[in-house]
């Protein structure tokens, strides 16, 4: 799908095209009874207009509070190919997350959207939050909520797991300011991604080294000058050269990318190592993109988990932004998991997560201000892999 010409004058949130999802989605996707493709406006890092793809799930589970809740559930798609966006991905049988059938089979309303924009900005926070609040304008615009099933009253939430949660999250961040006629009941995040420096320096050098590549190649793709500044510090000779770093960007598969950059040292990548990072350009990207909690006070419930020992994400970033938020005057519940990984995390607290989006639903959440919980919670065998 592409946008018309002129989208450009459109308010956030229009939608410039829609369609029902083509091929067999329906069968792929447990309980859902329609798919629709929504193409909409909305606004990128640098606050110009650019357009996402989301598609809209309706559950064939008909409940009693049917058309009252609606969920905006962000896969960690993690890619910095457009050909890797939620959009394909969700077509793979066994790769999407079950996340979209369970509030289906709720009888709830799903949207899951490509929410790194048409340059697969993988890890652009602003990009991403946008994408998310503009998904969710679209959805209940004018008589196109009334089409969709959707009552005048819905209820909406996020959520989101590791490259899922970096979109919610920022998307919560950005709500009072860019989106303020938006009201979430909740935001359920898990696997967070605060400070993406942590990461760098967490996972280079293991079999997630595959990552840093992706989050270069992606977030540049927002800054044009951070981008050359990038591509004229990498390597152009020997075995660790700017045309395999940048491969990312042509496989539009995370799992090919983890497999060619496994266990490699990626500052090796680098004319100075990671230092040429430090350079003003990448930093202001960074600062402006990758670090959670500098774009505004979340005015919604949050729900987030995190496992203690996240072999991808340091937990005392989380705790940090945590606190942080509470001090504002934040409502967090906060669950830290003394087991577990940053994989295995996932499928140890969706079950609580979706405990909390029913309760928001249904106006039973009745935590006030911040709860902060150490719990040990083995997860199932079911994991999940991504940033």
């Amino acid at each position: 799908m592409d946008p018309p010409s002129g989208f450009e004058s459109t308010t956030p949130g229009t939608i410039l095209r829609i369609r029902k999802a083509p091929g067999n989605l329906t069968d792929i996707i447990a309980n859902s009874s329609t798919a629709y493709n929504i193409l909409y406006r909305t606004t990128d890092s640098q606050y110009k207009p650019t357009w996402a793809v989301a598609t809209l799930f309706l559950p064939s589970v008909i409940t009693p509070n049917y058309g009252e809740y609606f969920l905006s559930y962000q896969i960690p798609y993690d890619n910095a190919n457009v050909d890797g966006s939620s959009s394909y991905v969700i077509y793979e049988p066994g790769v999407t997350p079950t996340d979209i059938s369970a509030g289906l089979g709720r009888g709830w309303h799903v949207l899951t959207g490509d929410y790194e924009g048409p340059l697969a900005s993988f890890s652009a926070g602003v990009m991403s939050g946008h994408a998310v609040l503009d998904g969710v304008r679209a959805v209940l615009s004018g008589s196109c909520a009334e089409t969709f099933g959707l009552l005048p009253e819905v209820k909406y939430a996020l959520s989101g797991y590791s490259g899922g949660s970096i979109a919610s999250e920022f998307a919560a961040e950005l709500q009072k300011d860019y989106a303020p006629e938006l009201k979430f009941v909740g935001v359920a995040i898990g696997g967070t991604v605060p400070n993406i420096t942590s990461v760098r320096d967490t996972v280079d050098g293991t079999v997630s080294a595959g990552l840093l590549p992706s989050w270069l190649v992606g977030v540049t793709s927002q800054f044009p000058l951070a981008r050359k500044y990038l591509v004229s510090v990498l390597k152009k000779t020997g075995p660790y050269n700017a045309t395999t770093f940048f491969s990312v960007a042509a496989s539009g598969d995370i799992f090919t990318d983890l497999t060619v950059f496994e266990f490699q040292n990626i500052s090796n990548y680098f004319v100075d190592g990671f230092a040429d990072l430090n350079d003003p350009l990448v930093q202001a990207v960074v600062k402006s993109d990758n670090t959670m909690g500098d774009h505004g006070l979340p005015t919604m419930p949050l729900f987030v988990y995190k496992a203690i020992h996240d072999e991808l994400s340091p937990v005392v970033d989380t705790d940090e932004l945590v606190d942080r938020y509470c001090e504002l005057g934040a409502s967090i519940w906060y669950r830290r998991n003394t087991v577990g990984t940053h994989g295995s995390e996932s499928a140890a607290e969706n079950p609580i997560a979706f405990e909390f989006l029913e309760s928001v639903f249904a106006g039973t959440y009745s935590i006030d201000g911040c709860k902060i919980e150490t719990v040990t919670n083995p997860a199932p065998s079911q994991v999940v892999v991504g940033i």
